[in-house]
């Protein structure tokens, strides 16, 4: 098993070290008229930069290489590197967490009763068939420019993604569990929390991973249209400016957080979902 890790973390160094370098000294293998037609335009520095050019323009949106000093640097912009990382955080984990506690809270009410189900089916799918993008504007318009406007638009995006889950999660449970249950003398609450929410963890956990995601293209689509702070208006004024090199910055700085939440989010379904066979191994 160690021999096999080892080989994956091999494997994804080299993929990454030759996506660099390409990406790095692709564009000036045009030069040589033979290998011309085999470099694709998409290498061109105008649009997607260089890692060397993103590299100078992290230590210079961070801080971390500006001559006068991180704190006269970071004191000087308001809206540098870590302060639009913790405004866009900030508004993504209390979306994310308002959406996934409604969603996981509707999806079991509505999940249980079925009379509540049939009334409230249309009503569901209708603003589920609903862009949730194209609902940015009204909740800009709404709250404002605000931190609130990103945390609803967040808070709506992840609410649908559990909601759904945690229904056909609920749907799913074993009856005859149920029924044993019952049959026990389980009241209606002793029966949810002992049978169905566990039953259902595992299909709530797996929305988490992508509601993580959606959470945070919320927040940035809200930056995008308006905001004060945040990584969506550093990529804006980095494009108004033409730097795609601070874009990347900002793009790259939202795969680190995801890939990072995604984690914790996986760490934290094999912790209470040990008792099931696939994260024994891993508990």
């Amino acid at each position: 098993m160690k021999h096999s890790s080892a080989k994956v973390v091999a494997w994804q160094v080299a993929i990454l070290v030759v996506v660099l370098s390409i990406w790095e000294w692709g564009w000036s293998l045009r030069g040589i008229a033979a290998l011309k037609p085999l470099v694709p335009s998409i290498l061109d520095p105008y649009f997607i930069s260089k890692p060397s050019m993103i590299w100078t323009s992290f230590l210079k949106l961070s801080c971390l290489g500006d001559a006068a000093g991180f704190g006269t640097c970071f004191a000087r912009n308001d809206n540098n590197l870590w302060l639009a990382l913790l405004v866009t955080l900030k508004n993504m984990w209390w979306g994310f967490v308002f959406g996934t506690v409604s969603g996981v809270a509707c999806g079991l009410i509505l999940g249980r009763s079925d009379y509540l189900s049939r009334i409230f089916q249309p009503y569901v799918v209708a603003m589920n068939s609903i862009p949730r993008i194209a609902l940015v504007p009204l909740i800009i318009l709404m709250f404002g420019l605000g931190d609130i406007s990103k945390i609803v638009t967040a808070w709506i995006v992840v609410f649908f993604v559990v909601f759904f889950n945690t229904f056909e999660g609920t749907r799913a449970v074993d009856r005859d569990q149920i029924a044993a249950a019952r049959l026990l003398g389980a009241s209606e609450m002793t029966v949810l929390r002992t049978v169905v929410i566990p039953s259902a963890l595992a299909w709530v956990f797996a929305s988490l991973t992508p509601a993580v995601s959606f959470a945070l293209i919320g927040v940035i689509v809200g930056e995008f249209i308006g905001a004060e702070r945040g990584l969506g208006k550093l990529i804006i004024e980095a494009e108004a400016r033409a730097n795609a090199a601070e874009m990347m910055v900002a793009i790259f700085a939202m795969m680190v957080v995801g890939i990072l939440l995604a984690t914790i989010v996986r760490q934290l379904q094999s912790y209470l979902l040990r008792w099931q066979p696939q994260f024994e191994a891993q508990a």
